[in-house]
C-alpha cells in the first residue's frame, strides 16, 4: 500500500500581518479547491490511500464532497488542541501510519511544524501562507501528481527531493526550536502578536538561505548575497539602524507584503554546519521563520547552529522531468499507421 499525506492549515495566510503589512488572505474555500485537485492527482499518480489531519473547518471533508477519488481517504485518529502542536503531532503520527510524502498547505510556520513532527518522510510545501520563502508556488494537480509518485516510490527519493538545511534554537546549550529559514532576536520580552516587522527592535539575524526575490526577513541577507537552501552554510548579520555607523551596509528590503525596511549591516558572519553563533541579547525572544517563539529569560545563554540534515523537500520538476525520462505518463505505440502533414 503507497500511502500520501495532506495537512491543510485553515488558519494559514490570516495572521495580523494582513493588518499592518498589505497582505491577501488566502481564503479556505480556495485551500478546499486546491485539496480537491491534489487528491485527484495523487490518485492519479498511483496511490492507494491518503491521510489527512483534521481541522475545525473541514477542508478535506468539503473537498470530498465534489470528487470520487476511488481510494480511501481517511483522516488520522488524534486529539485536536487548535494550536501548533497539532500539526507536529499529525506529521509524526502520518510517519508512524506509513506516509511516504507529506503535502502541507500553509507558510513557512506550517512548514516548520510538520518538520518539529518529522524530518525523514519527504515534503512537499503548498504555498498558502504569509510570508512563503519555504513553500512554493505549483499547481495543485502536478503538485499531487508529483507528491504521488514519491509515495509510491516511481520516483526514487533521491531522484525527487532536496536535502535541505535548518536551523537549531539553543538555550543554555540544550536544543528547544527549529527554524527553516531564519531566526531573529527580538529586545523585547513581549510575544504579543508574535509577527516580526519592528526592524529596529532585531539585532541580529540568520539565515540557511538567502535570495533577493524572497519576502521576509530572509530578504535582507538575499541583498547581499545568495545562499540555496541545500548548500551547507548560512549567514549570520549583525543589524542596526541605517546610517547609524560608517562603513556599514545599508539594506533596503521587502520584509512583508507590501513593507519594506531599511537596517543597517555592522556585521556579515558565514555560518558553517555546527558551529554555535552566541545570541548577544538577554532576555530577549527568538523570531523563528517569522513569529515570535523562543523566550530567553536573564541570565540564560542562547545560540544558533547551522544543521544540514534538515528536510527532505520534493522537487516538482526534477520529479516530472523523471516521470517524462521513465515514460510514466506516456505509452509509446510500436506501429504508425499514419504519417503528420
Amino acid at each position: 500500500m503507497s500511502t500520501a499525506a495532506i495537512l491543510a492549515n485553515p488558519a494559514s495566510g490570516k495572521d495580523i500581518r494582513r493588518l499592518v503589512a498589505h497582505g491577501s488572505v488566502f481564503d479556505n474555500q480556495e485551500k478546499v479547491r486546491m485539496v480537491r485537485r491534489l487528491i485527484l492527482g495523487l490518485a492519479r499518480a498511483g496511490v492507494t490511500r491518503i491521510l489527512y489531519m483534521p481541522d475545525g473547518y473541514g477542508i478535506v471533508p468539503r473537498a470530498l464532497n465534489a470528487i470520487t477519488p476511488g481510494i480511501p481517504v481517511e483522516p488520522i485518529e488524534m486529539p485536536m488542541h487548535g494550536s501548533q502542536q497539532d500539526t507536529v503531532l499529525a506529521a509524526g503520527l502520518m510517519e508512524t501510519l506509513g506516509a511516504r510524502c507529506l503535502v502541507v498547505l500553509g507558510g513557512d510556520g506550517t512548514s516548520r511544524a510538520v518538520c518539529k513532527g518529522t524530518t525523514n518522510v519527504p515534503i512537499l510545501p503548498l504555498s498558502t501562507g504569509t510570508n512563503n520563502v519555504f513553500p512554493f508556488m505549483v499547481e495543485a494537480t502536478i503538485a499531487g501528481l508529483a507528491a504521488g509518485l514519491v509515495a509510491t516510490g516511481r520516483v526514487s527519493r533521491e531522484q525527487a527531493c532536496t536535502r535541505v538545511c535548518m536551523l537549531d534554537i539553543l538555550r543554555d546549550d540544550v536544543g528547544v526550536d527549529i527554524a527553516l529559514v531564519d531566526a531573529a532576536v527580538f529586545a523585547d520580552v513581549f510575544m504579543a502578536s508574535r509577527a516580526v516587522w519592528e526592524m529596529d527592535k532585531v539585532p541580529q539575524l540568520f539565515m540557511t538561505r538567502c535570495r533577493a526575490d524572497a519576502i521576509g526577513l530572509s530578504a535582507i541577507g538575499g541583498q547581499l548575497m545568495r545562499i540555496a537552501p541545500e548548500d551547507p552554510r548560512g549567514l549570520a548579520l549583525d543589524l542596526g539602524p541605517a546610517g547609524g555607523r560608517k562603513n556599514q551596509a545599508v539594506v533596503s528590503a521587502a520584509i512583508a507584503p507590501g513593507m519594506f525596511a531599511e537596517v543597517g549591516v555592522r556585521r556579515s558572519v558565514e555560518m558553517l554546519p555546527g558551529e554555535i553563533h552566541p545570541v548577544g541579547a538577554s532576555p530577549c525572544l527568538i523570531a523563528v521563520d517569522g513569529e515570535r517563539e523562543v523566550e530567553i529569560r536573564r541570565g540564560q545563554r542562547a545560540g544558533v547552529r547551522l544543521r544540514t540534515d534538515g528536510p527532505w523537500v520534493v522537487d516538482v520538476p526534477r520529479v516530472m522531468d523523471k516521470a517524462r525520462e521513465l515514460g510514466l505518463f506516456s505509452r509509446r505505440h510500436t506501429q504508425i499507421t499514419g504519417g503528420l502533414s
